[in-house]
């Protein structure tokens, strides 16, 4: 008997690795009809997805996940899914007067919706700074189409997306790029429903054994830079750059110690208001306490 399940991400390089295990069948082989969504509105819109129940796992960002689930998302992190930090561009429409990460305080950020990646690594920036934001300096456009169109009426100035996909619009001229912006933690995880854990917990453990041997697979793989150059649309200088600074999690352990510091990272930049414990947060089988 087979089950069904709906996993949402990004339309990003990051998520190759889903599309691979899909096409060569290795979810289906365990008797697990795994359903892609495209989800263009990032983790802002995934957290949503998940609340609802129209994704079961989501792929979604550290950040954005832990603070919904703070504001009781009834879902876990069960896995880190990407190590390296998100380099993070900081873009501006090409005839703007904005020259500088230091220019950016009083114009208005276009945030794909709240409590995104776009949203909350805008307070990321600010502190690194070394100044405040207000609620009112951001407005909501749904994706990075909804972006462009933004910053080319004005109706914001300002936007945060990661930098490998945003750059062919800074190669065409529609946009400049003053600055980046890294995570601090590692920038991916892969969240679950309550309800999917307690009901296919068996499945999930499956389905996490799949997708870590694809990343492993495709971290491994040379020919990886031209694959992704030729399915997104990225050069492949720029596909072969990302590349090399990827670091797939590629294993379920989430270390106790590791989650407490993003935990207490994102408390002191207020992106949550609250210190959680960590199982309530994460999926209490996968943490794990190493040794010094």
């Amino acid at each position: 008997m087979m089950i069904n399940v709906n996993v949402g991400g990004v339309p990003e390089h990051f998520n190759l690795a889903w599309h691979l295990a899909i096409e060569q069948g290795s979810f289906s082989r365990k008797g697990i009809r795994l359903h892609w969504n495209d989800i263009p509105g990032g983790t802002g819109a995934m957290c949503t997805a998940l609340r609802t129940g129209e994704l079961d796992i989501a792929i979604a960002l550290t950040e954005g996940m832990i603070a919904d689930i703070v504001q009781g998302n009834p879902s876990r992190i069960v896995q880190f899914y990407v190590n390296s930090p998100l380099r993070w561009g900081i873009y501006v429409s090409a005839n703007s007067p904005i020259r500088s990460p230091e220019e950016m305080h009083g114009y208005t950020y276009a945030v794909s919706r709240f409590k995104s990646g776009s949203h909350l690594m805008a307070y990321v920036n600010a502190d690194k700074h070394n100044f405040t934001l207000n609620p009112d300096e951001f407005t909501v456009v749904g994706n990075l189409d909804g972006a462009r169109k933004a910053l080319k009426e004005d109706v914001a100035q300002l936007f945060l997306w990661e930098k490998f996909t945003t750059k062919p619009y800074v190669d065409s001229g529609e946009f400049r790029m003053i600055g980046e912006c890294a995570t601090p933690w590692p920038c991916f995880v892969i969240a679950v429903s309550n309800r999917f854990i307690a009901s296919h917990e068996d499945a999930l453990k499956e389905i996490l054994s799949i997708i870590n041997l694809s990343c492993m697979l495709l971290q491994n793989n040379s020919n990886a830079p031209h694959l992704i150059a030729s399915r997104y649309g990225i050069r492949e200088a720029d596909a072969l750059q990302w590349f090399q600074e990827l670091e797939y999690a590629c294993k379920p352990e989430i270390e106790v110690s590791q989650l407490q510091e993003i935990l207490n990272n994102l408390l002191n930049l207020k992106i949550i208001h609250t210190l959680p414990l960590p199982e309530e947060v994460c999926y209490m089988p996968n943490l794990v306490m190493l040794d010094n």
